[in-house]
């Protein structure tokens, strides 16, 4: 017995129905009522501030600007708002879009910079001691970024099955905090070096990416390539193809869009 969706009533089979049992999809996708609310791409929000926010504290870390007294004060509430806030807010929309790649991706990097944020506050204040003058914290920095280079790599494995531009920054963003993580947890100042640099990339990239989305986002056009991978936006790496599909019955449920 099944529901006809036209009056309410139980019938025997809806048209269609195929002899294994499956519904057709033309009689579902006319027969359907659908209701959207749409969710604009929360990775566009997550990029952004991750690629701000990386850039700063890299170039911080590379030492190209900044103090051990002064600077960890002014990275503070950045870090904390724009890096930290705005990715994890990022995350939750991704969960509600059921992007489970960036709900990951930006909850675990956007918990790492509030930690950061208030790490630095307490440098900064005197509290804590900081890594440029504690071998101590150097080293138990560097086991916090074991613990984000082993997830960064996982998320890469991921993207590549979803669009290229977003696996590049995760590939960079995962080798620069294994640089970090080498460099600081055995004491080998070049290798920090060398690893802000590898994440400085990873923030231009980042910038890339959601630059393109916001584009895609604003003309419904794809204007910069990012390579998708999906199979059901086959036709999304071509430039000035839609950048969306209003409605994606064939990719699982009717009227929902998966993914950044």
């Amino acid at each position: 017995m099944t529901t006809d969706l036209l009056d309410g009533r139980f019938g025997s089979e809806p048209p269609g129905t195929t002899s294994a049992g499956s519904a057709d999809y033309r009689y579902w996708r006319e027969h359907t009522t659908i209701s959207l609310q749409p969710v604009a791409a929360p990775s566009i929000l997550g990029l952004f501030g991750f690629a701000v926010s990386t850039f700063m504290v890299a170039a911080n870390l590379a030492g190209w600007f900044g103090n051990d007294t002064t600077t960890p004060l002014v990275l503070f509430p950045f870090a904390f708002a724009f890096g930290g806030v705005a990715q994890l807010l990022a995350a939750m929309w991704s969960y509600r879009a059921r992007d489970g790649l960036a709900t990951g991706i930006h909850g675990a990097w956007g918990s790492f910079w509030i930690g950061y944020g208030i790490y630095t506050l307490l440098v900064g204040l005197g509290v804590v001691p900081g890594t440029a003058t504690s071998p101590d914290a150097r080293v138990a920095f560097g086991f916090w970024f074991i613990g984000l280079a082993a997830v960064t790599w996982t998320g890469f494995a991921a993207a590549l099955a979803e669009n290229i531009a977003f696996a590049l920054v995760l590939l960079a963003l995962a080798a620069g905090s294994t640089l970090l993580a080498i460099g600081m947890t055995v004491g080998l100042p070049v290798l920090v070096t060398i690893g802000a640099i590898v994440l400085v990339a990873s923030a231009v990239l980042a910038w890339y990416t959601a630059s393109a989305m916001t584009l895609a986002s604003s003309t419904g056009r794809n204007v910069l390539p990012i390579g998708r991978r999906t199979a059901a936006r086959k036709d999304a790496n071509h430039l000035g193809s839609p950048s969306s599909w209003p409605i994606e019955y064939p990719a699982g449920d009717p009227g929902a869009k998966i993914g950044q």
